[in-house]
């Protein structure tokens, strides 16, 4: 047999909870119990994953002090764990024994709580402990406390090797109710793989920053939806062209989001602008669209863009400096895009 503990405490010295699971635990092994202790303060940031461990044990504990209000915040965080990556099927033959401690008040409530919670999630009940202490040292040399913890352990021993019957509840019936929301059906070994993920920092980290960058390309695309892919930018070049009659040079904007090239053709002063593949050009720049336009709206300079690295630039570097001159965007104004 086996029994996993799950201490939900913050572990201090004087934490009443601390004396009765050690006192659980000792019966246990005296038992041949094999018991395993999980401390939630420890592995908080393990939370997630660890319903797994569930998977292996016939029975378990969850012990929890109350200090101002309620069971506290790691339990919780433990139960939300089990409703969203348990595996139901195991559960369901699991038996829990709560054990709430108190300082204050409210134990008997978090008690119900725990063993409604295990209900919720289809586990089976066995009857747990309460109590409070407002004097560790007496709780602990009080010879009918000892006794009275040690015969709760036996108890549960007892129930689960003998795997005694409860009678169904209604929160049963909650369970079914709940369970008919659910928009995604995962596997157990899915659903475990999914809560080592969660548990990950830098895979949810990596995850935020691949949402916010799909956010980012779809805004645009809703941005841009209406506009002609063989337009964009055009115009604003066209508009803001100082004529040099003895200028004559090809640039090749590749940007980086649209699918073909931006041609700057001048010939002798005349400007032609188009999206296309010229024979040859002069000046070749690689940049993205938040670079252009932040050129088009008189933020940034070729040249500044050039310094900074976000342009790549092949060819004339002389004839690169020239298109600040050829077109002169102002500041504040916004682009045809």
């Amino acid at each position: 047999m086996k029994i996993n503990i799950y201490y939900g405490g913050r572990g201090m010295v004087d934490d009443p909870t601390l004396y009765v699971v050690n006192r659980f635990e000792t019966v246990l092994n005296e038992l041949n119990v094999r018991v395993e202790r999980f401390n939630l303060h420890e592995l908080k940031s393990k939370i997630t994953s660890l319903p797994a461990s569930i998977n292996d044990a016939d029975g378990i504990v969850l012990a929890s002090t109350v200090e101002w209000f309620g069971m506290g915040g790691y339990m919780l965080q433990f139960l939300d764990a089990c409703w969203l990556y348990g595996n139901r099927e195991k559960i369901k033959t699991t038996y829990m024994c709560p054990i709430v401690m108190s300082t204050t008040t409210g134990e008997r409530e978090a008690k119900t709580n725990l063993s409604i919670a295990w209900e919720i999630l289809g586990g089976l009940p066995c009857s747990g402990l309460c109590g409070y202490v407002d004097d560790m040292m007496s709780f602990e040399l009080n010879k009918d406390y000892q006794t009275l913890i040690e015969k709760k352990a036996e108890q549960m021993y007892r129930t689960i090797s003998q795997k005694t019957p409860s009678l169904p509840a209604s929160n049963q019936a909650v369970k079914r109710q709940v369970d008919a929301t659910s928009m995604i059906a995962l596997t157990p070994q899915e659903t475990e793989q999914l809560s080592r993920y969660a548990a990950d920092d830098a895979y949810v980290a990596q995850q935020k920053e691949d949402i916010q960058e799909l956010a980012s390309f779809f805004k645009e695309k809703l941005e841009h939806k209406d506009i002609d892919e063989n337009t964009i930018y055009l115009e604003d070049f066209k508009s803001h062209y100082k004529k040099q009659s003895n200028m004559s040079a090809v640039y090749k904007l590749m940007i980086k989001e649209r699918k073909k090239p931006l041609i700057i053709d001048i010939r002798e002063g005349d400007l032609e602008c188009y999206y296309g593949n010229p024979d040859e050009q002069d000046v070749l720049c690689k940049l993205d669209a938040d670079t252009i336009e932040e050129i088009l709206s008189g933020r940034i300079s070729f040249q500044t863009a050039f310094m900074s690295g976000r342009i790549q630039v092949k060819g004339d570097l002389r004839l690169l400096r020239m298109l600040d001159q050829l077109f002169r965007f102002e500041k504040g104004e916004g682009t045809d895009s």
